[in-house]
């Protein structure tokens, strides 16, 4: 009679298995680990990003005391946010002293040389012009269109960039367009940065683009706007 032969493992398939096993257990291990770190640290990240925020609006509000955050409320008007606003469009309200509405910062975003470029910066209601400009988040290059945040004749721009209102009210009576250094001759006009011509330029469509729309809602929302005073 013949013996039955017990089959024999396969020593590589038995391996693979095991590395298999091993290398899925590390991936849940840092799936979870990088969850749980995430989720510990995103309270400190928000914190973090809304105290640069409300320090940036002081900074392109330099008149402002205190402010206030305002949902953008279709077809008009604006309500005051308690608490997140959520996805809604919103601007910040600034405030003197006494209570009264000096001006208001307004986010925007459009894309630059290397990714997009986030501001926030404030308008002059009475003036109908930018008093200020602050870079939230940039990756321009490094030297070149990160001058964007730090060259003091380019920041010079938005201490009164013009961003008048056409006579009708619904847009910008003159587009603010990126110019080659000295040979700005308008209010609306961007002095470009020599060496940072695309970076430059993102900024003065970003302006544009977002003060074209915003511009006229804050006009016609000063009532709402002025719920501070």
């Amino acid at each position: 009679m013949t013996e039955a032969v017990a089959p024999t493992k396969d020593p590589d398939r038995t391996s693979t298995w095991h590395m298999y096993r091993a290398m899925v257990g590390i991936g849940v291990g840092c799936g979870i680990l990088i969850v749980g770190v995430f989720q510990a640290t995103l309270p400190r990240i928000e914190r973090n990003k809304a105290e640069a925020l409300q320090a940036a609006i002081f900074r392109v509000l330099p008149a402002a005391k205190t402010s206030e955050t305002y949902a953008y409320k279709a077809p008009g008007g604006f309500a005051a946010v308690e608490g997140d606003p959520g996805d809604s469009p919103r601007v910040y309200a600034g405030y003197d002293d006494q209570n009264e509405l000096v001006g208001i910062a307004v986010e925007a975003a459009g894309m630059g040389y290397q990714d997009v470029i986030g501001i926030i910066y404030g308008y002059s209601f009475e003036d109908q012009a930018v008093i200020g400009i602050q870079v939230l988040e940039s990756k321009e290059t490094p030297g070149l269109g990160d001058k964007i945040e730090t060259d003091p004749g380019f920041l010079q721009n938005f201490e009164r960039l013009d961003v008048s209102l056409a006579e009708d009210g619904a847009g910008l009576a003159n587009a603010v367009v990126a110019v080659r250094h000295g040979e700005k001759e308008h209010p609306w006009e961007v002095d470009g940065i020599t060496g940072a011509t695309i970076s430059s330029v993102a900024i003065a469509a970003i302006l544009n683009g977002s003060a074209d729309v915003w511009a006229s809602r804050i006009q016609q929302g000063l009532d709402d706007l002025r719920g501070g005073e």
